[in-house]
């Protein structure tokens, strides 16, 4: 049997996999196909913040739009040897 899948953990392959930049409405756009379709605007915004405090997502705020939006962090897997 597999394991279920976190929706945030579930979120962030998503956002690793489609690259870019993030928003609330895209999140939302995103969570219509996934295994949690029902989520809406305040799960995606409280998703998109924790997933930047644990420090997988770049918050970017906009001063002339009064907007944030996310990247991905860029994972280094190069040895340090």
């Amino acid at each position: 049997m597999d394991d279920p899948i976190a929706r945030r953990d579930w979120l962030l392959a998503e956002i690793r996999r489609r690259g870019g930049v993030w928003t609330v409405r895209r999140v939302e756009g995103v969570m219509h196909a996934s295994p949690w379709p029902t989520s809406k605007r305040n799960t995606a915004r409280k998703d998109l913040r924790a997933l930047a405090a644990r420090g997988a997502l770049t918050v970017r705020d906009d001063a002339e739009t009064n907007r944030r939006s996310y990247t991905p962090k860029i994972l280094n897997l190069r040895s340090a040897a």
